[in-house]
């Protein structure tokens, strides 16, 4: 059979750095908010929108927009953010401007959360030596299954044998498990 058929390259659409005339329109849009790159990259393609959609006739895929926006698009690009205020937005141009004021935050958010976890990993590491070292300390080399027991553990896990090494008489005991051999 000879069917048409109209193809939609996701990905050259959304990799066309000039994003070119014919590929300028709501499914392009709708993959390159998809696909952006930044967040400036995700502003630009929301004005767009908003001038394209400005009709009023348009006011219903405005909306189906701006609910898209607030289910898919910003928890994937922003997980763990909240946004309270977007709740009570309809219109895709508030939504714009909105974002426009909160995404400058964006990065200085995640640069604070990097260093927070960067920081506990780093007292995790820390435990996790400091124990080792007393482990060889006080019961002298550590076995392959301790070592590992001590690779595996959370920092909970941690805190309570870096506690409990001072009263145990043995490796066994601080572990709380029998050697594996």
């Amino acid at each position: 059979p000879a069917l048409g058929y109209l193809l939609l390259d996701e990905g050259a659409i959304v990799n066309d750095p000039a994003w070119s005339e014919p590929a300028r329109n709501v499914v392009a849009a709708l993959f390159r908010l998809e696909n952006n790159r930044d967040e400036q990259e995700m502003l630009n393609v929301l004005g767009k929108l908003v001038d394209w959609l400005k009709a009023p006739e348009q006011t219903g895929l405005r909306r189906a927009f701006v609910i898209w926006i607030r289910r898919v698009l910003l928890p994937h690009r922003a997980p763990g953010m909240e946004l309270p205020e977007l709740n009570d937005l309809q219109e895709l141009h508030e939504v714009h401007t909105m974002l426009a004021e909160r995404i400058k935050k964006w990065p200085e958010r995640w640069r604070q959360e990097g260093l927070e976890q960067g920081l506990e990993q780093g007292r995790e590491q820390g435990t996790r030596r400091m124990l080792a070292r007393q482990m060889v300390k006080k019961y002298g080399a550590i076995p392959t299954w301790a070592q590992t027991r001590l690779d595996q553990a959370g920092p909970e896990q941690l805190e309570t044998w870096a506690d409990a090494i001072l009263e145990s008489e043995t490796l066994e005991a601080l572990l709380s498990e029998a050697p594996r051999h």
